[in-house]
């Protein structure tokens, strides 16, 4: 029993002694947790190890051809921990010099080797465990550096600390710096396609531990992060590079010339929707610069460009054709109190003209009547007829946002005769339908022109067709038809002809071009119109503009240019506007061979003397080969083999015998130099010649009689 006791009272005391200890062990986790718990979570977040974000490397964007628009490049800060564990003294001592001459000559110049080596010991002495080496140095550097002495010994013995930094870099510069944009700018919204894509080229971040050396600096622990980040994906755009250059040059040059204030061009594939190149430009007080992407985010009163859209609807409804006779009232009308006038003279000489005439001149007065006409007031069962013209607008999707993947689209603004009740008034609609009382981007007005050019198909714009990982595409981006067709083929094909004639006739008609044919509508708006109209602003400025596309017959490309406030050389679109465009599409025509058309799809044309061949000589056999390789109309009338010429007669050439005397100098100009040798060499005359090409010039006349000379032969 007494065992037994004792064994039990030994158990007590020990069960007694867990009790004790895990109350204690309670109460201290109590104190910790409430008591000192603010006094330990200070602790804590001045941890001296903790996780940090590795930033990952963010994916590149690129042209429609694989060019750099955007890239994330490796730079590197190097610094120096002089206190890490297997830094000895010893070692310091015994390579400090060398690293403070390599510092010295290899990074920072500024300090002789001396001047390094005191930085060097002062560090050293201070306990400095983040001593500043070089900054945003690059890959190469990085790793010439990592070869000093000393920091040829890797983090944990040599101290070196190297910490990547990725700087964002566009090796074009400017170009199409807006549209591609930027995102996690600190106070600033996300812009562009970096803006748009972030989450497919921002990748994910790693993680690192760090240790806290002091109230502001950490260090890496280790030289790899725990946690390795994962690359962003890549996109690929549409753009095309060598069309963006020449839409900001020939952008940049017009607005430098009539000392505008900003402008915008975009060019897009009629077929796909494509976004080929957008250009905006503004002036700042450090010159031009694309501070906005005006082109997409900006709303403007459209002008003439749009007076397409009320002529369309009136083609829709059957109520006019593009050969009928309308009224333009010699170019002056007024509605209610205030008078519409035309800006072309041409106007003033006619009371009536063709809608397709009218077009062309880009007549107000004539569109805004005929508009009047047939949408003003109300009809027989009390309808509002402005109702029918906003329900072909709705039709032709120009009252909707294009839904481009860029932030920033404004929704367009026309205004309704319900909705808008208190805005609305018998001026209203003249003046919506040369453009006025409405508000539209650029973006807006030229995909309604693409869609024209389309064949009556509405394209949703866009500007990424790819994206892509390290292996390759992961996601393709296809055209979006948004419409298959906004009007009837008849009104597509009659608003075709209407932007054919402003070239062939028209306001544009100065920028025709014989080499390819194009269309299109110029557009000239006041701006702040009705300050001016209510005479409260005397002086108000322009918006130029021009809209179409090329070829006419079969559209590659349609494109907008929209120039704001010209001071200098002109202010109508056609004169603004419209060389800008004709530059574009002129380089274009040169930078794409598939636009032109080969040379055998031409219908041939009757030959005219001036269209010949001049005058030239040689061996009669190859001549005849000439004429019929080139299909060039010709007589024979010769019978000397070696000495034939040619002359032209009307629509053809004649062979015929080049007349010479026996031991004359022979009559060689416009012969080939072999023709040429063969016959004066035959006569035992020594001949020289120089340049290439046929004989345009003998030293010796012709005639004159063979003693033995040498000629001299000039070619050419």
């Amino acid at each position: 029993m007494n065992i037994k006791n004792e064994v039990l009272t030994r158990m007590y005391i020990v069960l007694v002694t867990f009790i004790l200890l895990a109350f204690f062990l309670f109460a201290k986790t109590v104190k910790i947790s409430y008591v000192e718990g603010e006094k330990w979570r200070a602790v804590a977040n001045n941890n001296y190890v903790k996780y940090e974000s590795v930033p990952a490397l963010r994916g590149n964007i690129l042209s429609d051809d694989g060019s750099l628009l955007a890239a994330s490049i490796d730079k590197y800060d190097i610094h120096f921990d002089l206190q890490v564990n297997g830094l000895t003294k010893k070692v310091f001592e015994e390579n400090v010099d060398s690293l403070a001459y390599c510092l010295s000559k290899y990074v920072n110049n500024k300090y002789t080797p001396g001047g390094q080596l005191m930085r060097l010991l002062e560090a050293r002495e201070k306990g400095a465990r983040y001593f500043t080496i070089a900054k945003n140095v690059s890959y190469e550097k990085k790793n010439q550096i990592s070869q000093f002495p000393i920091f040829n010994r890797g983090r944990h013995r040599g101290g070196l600390i190297v910490e990547r930094v990725l700087k964002r870099d566009m090796p074009f510069k400017l170009l199409a710096k807006r549209t591609i944009g930027y995102a996690s700018r600190e106070g600033a919204n996300d812009v562009g396609i970096e803006g748009a894509f972030d989450k497919f080229l921002s990748g994910t971040n790693g993680q690192r531990l760090t240790l806290k050396v002091s109230e502001k600096t950490r260090i890496p622990i280790n030289e790899r992060a725990e946690i390795e980040p994962e690359d962003g994906n890549h996109i690929k755009t549409t753009l095309d590079i060598g069309i963006q250059d020449v839409a900001e040059e020939a952008l940049m040059d017009a607005l430098k010339y009539h000392d505008a204030q900003s402008g915008t061009v975009i060019l897009m594939d009629v077929k796909t929707g494509q976004l080929k190149a957008i250009a905006n430009l503004e002036k700042t007080p450090n010159g031009y610069w694309e501070t906005f992407n005006y082109g997409i985010g900006t709303k403007i009163e459209p002008g003439s460009v749009l007076k397409l859209a009320p002529v369309m609807a009136l083609l829709e409804d059957g109520k006019v054709g593009i050969h009928d006779q309308i009224p333009i009232h010699k170019g002056r009308r007024t509605f209610y109190d205030v008078e519409m006038e035309d800006s072309s003279s041409k106007s003033f000489e006619m009371d009536s003209t063709t809608l397709l005439n009218a077009f062309a001149i880009s007549s107000n007065v004539g569109i805004a009547s005929l508009t009047s006409k047939y949408y003003q007031g109300t009809d027989k069962k009390g309808n509002i007829r402005a109702k029918q013209l906003l329900r072909r607008f709705d039709q032709f999707n120009i009252t909707y946002p294009t839904g481009i993947e860029l932030a920033g689209e404004p929704m367009p603004f026309i205004k309704d005769p319900v909705k808008d009740s208190k805005e609305w008034s018998g001026l209203t609609l003249p003046w919506m339908s040369i453009g006025y009382e409405m508000q539209m981007t650029p973006l807006q007005i030229l995909t309604f022109y693409n869609a024209v050019a389309n064949d009556g198909k509405y394209m949703k714009p866009y500007l990424v067709s790819e994206i892509l990982d390290k292996d390759g595409c992961i996601k393709k981006i296809s055209p979006t038809v948004l419409t298959e067709r906004i009007a009837s083929k008849a009104t597509i094909q009659k608003a075709k002809q209407l932007l054919a004639e402003v070239v062939e006739t028209g306001t544009a008609r100065k920028l025709k071009n014989t080499k390819y044919s194009f269309s299109g509508k110029t557009g000239t708006s006041q701006i702040n119109y009705k300050n001016q109209r209510k005479k409260k602003q005397k002086k108000f400025g322009y918006r130029s503009s021009f809209v179409g596309y090329f070829p006419s017959d079969q559209p590659r490309y349609s494109c907008i240019v929209v120039i704001t406030d010209p001071k200098e050389n002109g202010t109508y679109g056609a004169d603004v506007a419209g060389p800008v465009f004709r530059k574009l599409i002129d380089n274009i025509f040169y930078l794409k061979p598939e636009l032109h058309r080969a040379l055998n799809n031409y219908k041939r044309p009757k030959l005219e003397g001036k269209d010949l061949p001049e005058e030239f000589a040689g061996n009669l056999e190859d001549m005849e080969i000439v004429m019929k390789t080139l299909d060039i109309p010709y007589v024979n009338k010769s019978d000397n083999p070696i000495m034939t010429t040619s002359i032209v007669r009307r629509d053809s050439v004649h062979l015929i015998d080049r007349p010479r005397g026996e031991n004359l100098i022979p009559n060689v100009v416009g012969m080939g130099v072999r023709d040429a040798l063969y016959v004066l060499e035959n006569e035992g005359i020594e001949v020289k010649f120089k340049g290439k090409g046929k004989v345009m010039k003998q030293s010796i006349s012709p005639g004159t009689r063979i003693k033995g000379q040498t000629i001299h032969l000039t070619l050419g």
